[in-house]
């Protein structure tokens, strides 16, 4: 076996122990997604109940604000009427002030009425906030496990990658620009023997002529069939 195969062999063990080192990689990626998915529930649940106490809060201050201008016109109405003499005069203020009254009463019963619900949307807040803490808290560490085999599998794969490239070095350009661009659409082996008179890949028979010239000079073949490397084995 020649130099230049065998540092082609040596660049493909080291391809697949990258891949191998990329699928344990990947998957991690569903755990750490279930784990996000699970907490964003909980966290649009949080802002969902903020969001509404916040509404019932502007609501209390339109509620306020409207309580205040019925309860000033209240007291305009009853000042007016202790300044009315004649009697005609006196009913039309008198029925001003019974209409402004039932007016601030049923203003004053909805702001109590959004007082309840201002409380009762802080608390829903407060028990969200409650549901978020424990989500973490149950998930603090689920996470350091698989966020700490994350850093461990990136330092290999960067690992792996570097002593790839001084293997890599050894190789002829041409012959690594090939097998790379094989191994990039495959995802797997480039690079084949010979099983007797076939493709170690797709079984498909060499010609003897073409297994002839690969057993006596060494040379690598591309199977026609499937498109790997071929080579003679010894």
């Amino acid at each position: 076996m020649n130099a230049e195969l065998q540092a082609l062999l040596a660049v493909q063990r080291d391809d697949a122990e990258i891949r191998a080192l990329e699928r344990r990689r990947r998957a991690l990626e569903p755990r750490l997604l279930d784990l996000e998915r699970r907490r964003q529930v909980a966290a649009d649940a949080l802002d969902r109940a903020r969001q509404a106490a916040e509404a019932q809060e502007r609501k209390l201050h339109e509620l306020e604000r409207r309580v205040q201008e019925h309860r000033s016109l209240h007291e305009r109405n009853v000042a007016q009427l202790e300044q009315v003499r004649r009697t005609r005069d006196s009913a039309a203020a008198i029925s001003q002030v019974e209409q402004a009254r039932r007016i601030l009463a049923e203003e004053e019963s909805g702001l109590q009425a959004g007082i309840h619900r201002l409380s009762d949307a802080r608390q829903a807040v407060s028990m969200q906030e409650q549901a978020l803490a424990e989500v973490d808290g149950e998930q603090t560490e689920a996470r350091r496990e698989v966020e700490a085999e994350v850093a461990r599998l990136d330092a290999a794969i960067a690992e792996a990658r570097g002593k790839r490239s001084g293997t890599a070095s050894a190789v002829p350009g041409p012959l690594l620009g090939r097998y790379e661009r094989i191994e990039a659409r495959r995802h797997d082996d480039a690079v084949f023997p010979l099983r007797g008179a076939a493709c170690a890949n797709c079984d498909t028979a060499l010609p003897l002529q073409r297994r002839s010239v690969m057993a006596r000079t060494g040379s690598i073949e591309v199977c026609e069939a499937c498109g790997v490397l071929l080579y003679a084995a010894e």
